[in-house]
């Protein structure tokens, strides 16, 4: 161990040796490499972060480590392929412009001043290492002004009287810190609050500050005048609340759309009062459609008092396929392709509705014994554009909530029996703020077993009663929902963002309340109906992620999923779908589908195509994002998780904690993300106890790894 210890620092000093001698040597005579930025606040910064002032550093420093250390194995005197692919590939080192620290101290100081921490004090200090330039720049903070009482100077009339009414609201108060950001965010506050009460041309440009800070008492003049800063005074009118007048709707003539859904969606009228809020809340309700590639509202000043209204909407792509692929492979010769494609028209009967007919597969290929277990799906949705059983005038916020019917046919064949599965669904979608919802009221599956081999059944009720309760012909009939809250509700978040998703299902509780209302002819099973058993469960299913962006090409996402579920009354066990698998390509990347768990429990044999599965799931995700070069980017992940039947929960089961990690390569076209991962093993509790660490040299052998090919993120 002591040798391998020694052998790891050797490479690791050598590494870092030759790292540090060529990262450099690309540059020229005289020239020397940018190393690091550093802000250094002396005294109380008094709530000052570097990160507040650091960007304002005009020549900023390069972070690519790895892309940079390729650059530098080019030849500068070399033009030939191999030295263009190392530039092009890498990262260049910056060259350390000395010219720019004056800017970048006038540049900090400005951004102090505009804080509120006036006439500070910046400096820049240079340390050269050989070749490496390191920037100190000493920050100084000013002193800051409290106010300590303000005057205000208003437009006289209904104007005062409404500002009046807003005062507790405003961002300026005695007491505040005195600093020009404040300022311009309580103007743009302000302005807001009456552009949505009908002061259609009210501005931040109207608003004036003037600050005294000579005499005994800092005083602060809050003036709002009628006429903004980029005019004469002579442009001075009275301000006025505007009234909407004519409203006008328009669409492209090649998007066929009913007259009269436009106007039930549309909530500006003739005769409204003004408000900048309610036009960004139409502007939402008619993009939600979803079917208009743009939308535009233009308010039209008639006269002094009155806006026309013109809603422009314009064509759309309204037809379209898509298209998802997973495939994953592992050593042991199992291999599985998971391919779904859909066809989708966004205005079936031209009024935004969706109808989406798909069409999905799963294939499982066991090379070592020639298995296969097969699956295929067909499925149709049909969306409105309206909750049914309420009129278009209730619903009065941004977006309109819509009315889903689903239904769905799959096809499981495997070596063990054959399973057929219809399925039914009406509920409601919609979006909230930040929070989007699924609510299924009425949701109902039948499923079919079929060919089910004797020695299956036999091997099922000899090792696990609960799994043999799962295969037997029932409907499965209740509710379902799902809540999805995220911080950043746009569809390709740029930025930081979290977000929390839960499922919920309940069954077997309306068709227990509708036996006893009809209870059925005399001597009938209670417990079924049209002559099937029904199942009697409830699950429930949450995840909690955060995904944070250091820049714009580098991320470290994390999630914590987790879920239980549990039959009551005569059901033994959750049907077969309702079971809990970890494994795939997007969890628990060492391990292919359903090939975990639950517990430490070894594969079972039941299954010629393995399919593992748990009572409760739980699994910790954390996979740092980095974009390597063109449109390729890279990631390194680690997970923990497993499943677990509830009766090995009362067991020491911390030792039954799986654990992976792996790398991946990303092929980022914007439109589409393919996605390549390797999930290599740390931890397998299926292992006999002394074993159950994988080491590196089993990698690469049987069931020590697994490939994955995937669309999209896998969280």
């Amino acid at each position: 161990m002591r040798q391998k210890l020694t052998y790891l620092a050797i490479a690791t000093a050598a590494f870092c040796s030759l790292y540090s001698c060529s990262n450099t040597r690309v540059l020229s005579e005289g020239q020397y490499r940018l190393a690091s930025n550093k802000v250094s606040f002396n005294g109380d910064p008094a709530g000052l972060k570097s990160s507040d002032v650091s960007s304002y550093i005009k020549q900023q420093t390069s972070n690519a480590f790895l892309f940079g250390w390729i650059y530098n194995w080019s030849d500068p005197a070399k033009d030939d392929w191999l030295n263009r692919s190392l530039r092009k590939i890498g990262t260049a080192p910056v060259v350390f412009n000395g010219h720019l620290l004056g800017s970048s101290c006038e540049n900090i100081s400005r951004h102090l001043d505009y804080l509120g921490y006036y006439n500070s004090q910046v400096t820049a200090k240079v340390d050269t290492v050989k070749k490496n330039v390191k920037v100190t720049y000493i920050v100084t903070p000013g002193a800051r002004c409290r106010i300590d009482s303000i005057a205000y100077k208003l437009p006289k009339g209904e104007f005062s009287d409404e500002f009046k009414a807003d005062l507790g609201n405003t961002l300026i108060k005695e007491g505040s810190w005195l600093s020009e950001k404040e300022l311009e965010q309580e103007s743009a506050r302000s302005s807001s609050y009456f552009r949505n009460i009908g002061y259609y041309d009210v501005s931040k440009f109207n608003y004036f500050f003037e600050a005294d800070t000579l005499g005994p008492r800092n005083i602060l003049t809050y003036e709002i005048r009628n006429y903004t800063r980029n005019e004469p005074e002579i442009n001075a009118d009275r301000l006025r609340k505007y009234h909407v007048g004519k409203v006008l709707i328009s669409h492209a003539a090649n998007v066929p759309f009913r007259e009269k859904l436009l106007k039930n969606i549309n909530t500006i009228h003739p005769g409204d009062l003004y408000s900048e809020k309610q036009t960004n809340v139409n502007y939402s309700r008619y993009a939600s459609l979803q079917v208009f590639n743009n939308v535009g509202i233009e308010m039209t000043p008639v006269d002094s008092s009155t806006v026309d209204c013109h809603i422009t909407l314009g064509q759309g792509r309204l037809k379209g396929i898509k298209a998802n692929l997973e495939a994953s492979s592992s050593a042991n010769g199992l291999l599985s392709i998971s391919p779904a494609i859909s066809f989708y028209n966004k205005n079936i009967f031209h009024g935004g509705e969706w109808l989406s007919v798909g069409f999905t597969g799963n294939f499982q290929h066991q090379f070592s014994n020639k298995m296969q277990a097969n699956e295929f799906g067909v499925n149709a949705s049909l969306s409105l554009p309206r909750f049914l059983g309420l009129p278009y005038s209730v619903i009065k916020g941004p977006n309109i909530p819509r009315t889903v019917f689903q239904s769905s046919f799959n096809y499981q064949n495997r070596p063990e029996f054959k399973r057929y599965i219809a399925n039914a669904s009406f509920g409601y979608t919609g979006i909230r703020g930040k929070l989007s919802y699924q609510v299924y009221p009425l949701r109902a599956s039948v499923v079919k077993v079929d060919n089910m081999s004797d020695e299956f059944l036999l091997a099922m009720i000899a090792k696990s009663l609960t799994l043999y309760d799962s295969f037997y012909d029932h409907i499965d009939a209740g509710l379902s929902s799902q809540l999805y809250w995220r911080t950043d509700p746009s569809v390709v978040p740029k930025g930081s963002y979290n977000y929390c998703r839960i499922n919920f299902d309940i069954a077997g509780n309306a068709l227990a309340l509708a036996r006893k209302i009809f209870p059925g002819e005399e001597g009938s099973d209670p417990n079924s109906i049209f002559g099937l058993a029904y199942a009697k469960y409830v699950r429930l299913e949450a995840s909690v992620g955060q995904t944070v962006r250091f820049s714009p090409g580098s991320a470290l996402a994390f999630r914590i999923t987790g879920g239980a579920g549990y039959s009551y009354e005569d059901s033994i066990g959750l049907p077969f779908d309702k079971y809990f698998s970890v494994g795939g390509a997007s969890s628990m990347r060492g391990w292919q589908v359903r090939t975990l768990g639950p517990g430490n429990s070894p594969m079972m044999d039941l299954f010629s195509i393995p399919s593992q599965l748990g009572d409760s799931k739980l699994e910790i995700d954390l996979e740092y994002r980095q974009k390597l070069f063109w449109k390729f980017e890279g990631a390194v992940f680690a997970e923990a998780g497993n499943i677990w039947d509830f009766v090995d929960l009362f067991e020491p089961w911390i030792n039954t904690v799986a654990l992976d990690w792996g790398i991946g390569l990303r092929l980022n076209l914007d439109f589409i993300l393919l996605r390549l991962d390797w999930g290599l093993r740390l931890h397998d509790p299926a292992r006999s106890a002394g074993s159950r660490w994988v080491s590196p040299a089993e990698w690469v052998g049987k069931n020590g790894s697994a490939l994955h090919f995937g669309v999209g993120y896998p969280f």
